[in-house]
């Protein structure tokens, strides 16, 4: 694997993400909370070691607007001014998210970054994983995406068009990332992450929304899928639903429940969804 960091320098804006109202702290915070709920904790396996190697991406560092700097690992696509945005579990960008980033990539033929919201700490335990997860400030996070957003558009000559993926507690940054990039965001799957329920800010969604649930799960259930497509319907936003008999992680092949034949076949519907967004 490639081991060295490429540094990027891109102007922040004249105002810092921290001085301003985060975009997204009540749905962030909300599945944050979660990890003061010892079940929750408790059916995350702790993740298989993985060194992977043979990689095409590379680790790169990036400028935010609260004047610090994230990290992502990015895939570029040559001649390619689309991009995925990838968002990890709680578990943070580890080798399992590397691996998974390069399977996207080799799929879809565009620019792949996978953003590093834990500014480098990755977990190994459930205890480590939980306190990340409530650590991130929404500020941060939204400095972080606001951050690679304006790395692409840079890249491509401001012609930089978005799609998103993540699970968990990254399911929901995907969608706070689609809200982020406007109208460049094509579209974004959620696996089992925590929805927005301001509607006022669901109006400014431009995209289509691939939700995919587990039927089992007990905390992203059939209520909070439900409302979220109440409120998607009142903000006259499309939103897509997969659903599956299975449990929360059922995608994470390091978790005891994995579900192989489910995580494939929400693989191949995401693939689709996100080869359809970007054609139309």
């Amino acid at each position: 694997m490639k081991n060295y960091l490429l540094v990027v320098s891109i102007l922040t804006a004249a105002t810092a993400v921290a001085q301003r109202p985060s975009c997204c702290s009540p749905a962030i915070e909300g599945f944050a909370s979660m990890g003061d709920d010892m079940e929750f904790v408790a059916i995350h396996d702790e993740p298989l070691a993985l060194e992977a190697t043979d990689l095409e991406g590379t680790m790169i560092s990036y400028s935010t607007a609260d004047g610090k700097t994230a990290s992502a690992y990015f895939i570029p696509q040559e001649g390619s001014t689309d991009y995925l945005l990838v968002y990890h579990e709680w578990w943070g960008l580890n080798d399992h998210i590397k691996v998974f980033a390069e399977r996207l990539h080799a799929d879809l033929n565009i620019n792949v970054i996978a953003l590093d919201m834990y500014d480098g700490k990755v977990a190994t335990t459930r205890e480590a994983a939980g306190t990340y997860m409530q650590a991130l400030d929404a500020s941060r996070g939204q400095a972080i995406v606001e951050g690679a957003i304006a790395l692409a558009n840079e890249q491509s000559n401001n012609a930089a068009r978005f799609v998103q993926i993540g699970w968990c507690m990254g399911g929901g940054w995907s969608l706070q990332s689609a809200l982020l990039a406007e109208s460049r965001s094509m579209g974004c799957v959620m696996y089992y992450g925590m929805p927005e329920k301001d509607i006022e800010r669901l109006k400014t969604l431009n995209g289509p929304v691939l939700f995919v649930f587990a039927n089992r799960d007990k905390w992203i259930n059939r209520d909070v899928v439900e409302g979220f497509q109440k409120d998607m319907n009142k903000a006259d936003r499309s939103l897509e639903i997969l659903e599956f008999d299975a449990d929360h992680a059922f995608a994470n092949p390091s978790n005891l429940s994995y579900n192989e034949q489910a995580a494939e076949e929400a693989y191949t519907a995401s693939l689709s969804f996100l080869q359809n967004a970007l054609s139309n």
